[in-house]
């Protein structure tokens, strides 16, 4: 038998599976050959079956260097459930858990073991380590090694001593999400020696993308949330108080749907992914801390309600869709606004962590890049596939905003920005965004008659515009360098040379029109018209409903029993 066949039973053996993915076997020859390696693969693409399969066939013990307990446990569940010998040993383990596992790897019954930098570098542990002789590691998320990374942590920099402590060791690098400039960091970080350079087609061709200006974060995702009722959506936000309010205001509304983030118990988080994860439940509103683990398929929509601090994290979160191959939407309210909140809450965390200036200098940079993709009005498809260094040869994807002609006109916002700006210099350039809403509007309150802004010509200037669209129009302008803001707890507005020659009338402006409802009408895509074609919707879902009867009975979540591909063959 050669080693494609052997690789492919391995495969079968433990997961059922008949064929490999794009890039798959080559990422395995490279474990089985003891050569370093490189491999990306978007959300979805397998990558992990890559580092599973090398240790099995070759009959030894291999490690994997991961951030995070719960991706750990998670993976290690679901290898132990294929009859794959892994385990994996952090901080909150019994030390008679911890001796147990470290006596199956003396035994050699153990082919994969999960780490987190820390736990790796424990003087003790490395020596236990070096005297099995490990001769391969697979560093997942290893966009964490690169200050170019989305998400830096200072500890996996001392993943550049594995090539001293194992010089006879090889290591393979794993991550979804890596541009052209971190590639090369991570490959001079981890110090990889001529290493195999795998990267997966970024493109997701079933993913729909679309950027919708937010006015109520709220009734917006209740919206959309609608248009995929009884579907598995996953709705992210920025704060965790902000998951909580979101997840209530849907329950009251009659949606299926529970808040995840890192405060909770971690057996109600537990629960609340088990439930997601059986189909027992259909929304769940969260951080980023959710998803990382899961792996069901047919995730139908991706909602942001703030946008996200980079194009990377976008990119992976938006994965989590259409991971079955079905159309999928995904769905990013935005605000110009939230760039700032992040570029408060990035100076913040980055000053607390002690981080060198190129750490917050790196999370800016990639700020910004976000910022541009969501205010863009080009093909979504091509901005992200360029983004990440290849080239996209289509002229139409026919599966976002701009190339469904969704995008409202821009519009001559001249007029109103002059008002805006007329009552910024009014009011003594002192005043935060509510506050000039609020005088543009006509409030009453005690504030602005203390001030005497009720007495200012633009008091009342905008009274008919509500209070959530004016606010957007006010960051639109910021976002346009048309008004300056401060800095600190209170920022306020200031103006600057562009707003004086747009008040003089020697520059225009152009504004794209709020939306004044929840949502606005969408379009069939392509994808979505023939993934359903010759398909019994009521039947269907008869079969989902036996999908999960089914899985139930036999202990395991309904995507293992059938994919929704084969539902709608069926």
């Amino acid at each position: 038998m050669d080693t494609s066949a052997k690789i492919l039973s391995t495969v079968k053996q433990y997961w059922g599976f008949e064929r490999l993915w794009p890039l798959q076997e080559e990422a395995i020859l490279a474990g089985l050959e003891g050569r370093d390696s490189l491999v990306v693969m978007p959300t979805g693409g397998g990558k992990s079956l890559c580092y599973h399969v090398p240790p099995a066939m070759a009959g030894r013990t291999d490690i994997v260097v991961s951030p995070l307990i719960s991706l750990m446990k998670d993976q290690v569940d679901g290898l132990r459930a294929c009859g794959y010998p892994a385990a994996a040993i952090y901080g909150s383990m019994s030390f008679g858990a911890m001796n147990d596992i470290v006596e199956d790897l003396q035994s050699n019954r153990i082919h994969l073991l999960f780490l987190s930098p820390e736990r790796l570098f424990n003087i003790g542990f490395l020596q236990q380590l070096k005297q099995l002789q490990i001769r391969s590691f697979a560093v997942d998320e290893a966009h964490c090694v690169s200050h170019w990374g989305h998400d830096f942590r200072p500890e996996y920099r001392r993943l550049a001593h594995l090539k001293d402590e194992f010089p006879e060791a090889s290591i393979h690098a794993y991550t979804a999400t890596a541009t052209e400039h971190v590639r090369r960091d991570v490959i001079e970080q981890l110090g990889l020696r001529d290493p195999q350079v795998l990267v997966g087609d970024f493109d997701r061709p079933n993913l729909v993308y679309r950027m919708v200006p937010r006015v109520d974060a709220q009734a917006q995702v209740l919206d959309i949330v609608r248009r995929h009722a009884g579907q598995a959506v996953i709705v992210y936000c920025i704060s965790r108080k902000n998951t909580e309010r979101m997840a209530d205001g849907l329950k009251a509304a009659g949606i299926n749907a529970e808040h995840y983030h890192a405060g909770l118990d971690a057996d109600l988080r537990r629960r609340t992914q088990d439930a997601f994860a059986q189909e027992k439940l259909d929304v769940v509103v969260a951080t980023v801390a959710f998803g990382m683990g899961i792996d069901r398929s047919d995730v139908r929509c991706v909602i942001h309600a703030a946008m996200p601090k980079s194009v990377e994290h976008y990119q992976q979160e938006t994965g989590r869709a259409g991971r079955d191959g079905l159309e999928a939407e995904c769905v990013l309210l935005y605000s110009p606004a939230d760039a700032m909140r992040w570029e408060s809450l990035i100076s913040k965390s980055t000053d607390e962590a002690g981080c060198a200036p190129e750490v917050l200098e790196a999370a800016l940079h990639q700020l910004r890049r976000m910022q541009n993709y969501a205010d863009s009005i080009g093909c979504r498809h091509r901005a992200l596939v360029e983004y990440f260094g290849q080239s996209y040869a289509k002229s139409d994807c026919e599966a976002c905003d701009a190339c469904l002609d969704e995008i409202p006109d821009l519009v001559d916002g001249t007029v109103m920005a002059q008002k805006i700006l007329s009552c910024v210099a009014r009011g003594g350039e002192r005043s935060g965004v509510g506050h000039i809403v609020d005088v543009l509007r006509g409030s009453k309150s005690e504030l602005i008659t203390y001030l005497g802004h009720d007495q200012i010509s633009t008091y009342g200037l905008l009274k008919e515009v509500n209070a959530k669209s004016l606010t957007n129009i006010i960051y639109q302008l910021i976002n346009q360098g048309a008004l300056e803001r401060t800095s600190g707890d209170r920022p306020a507005l200031r103006l600057c040379d562009a707003s004086w020659e747009i008040m003089r009338g020697q520059r225009d402006v152009r504004l794209r029109t709020p939306q004044t409802k929840a949502a606005s009408p969408v379009k069939k895509t392509r994808v979505e018209t023939q993934s359903w074609a010759g398909v019994d919707r009521d039947l269907f879902e008869e079969l989902r409903v036996l999908r999960r009867e089914i899985a139930d009975e036999r202990g395991v979540p309904p995507y293992v029993v059938f994919l929704d591909t084969s539902l709608r063959e069926f």
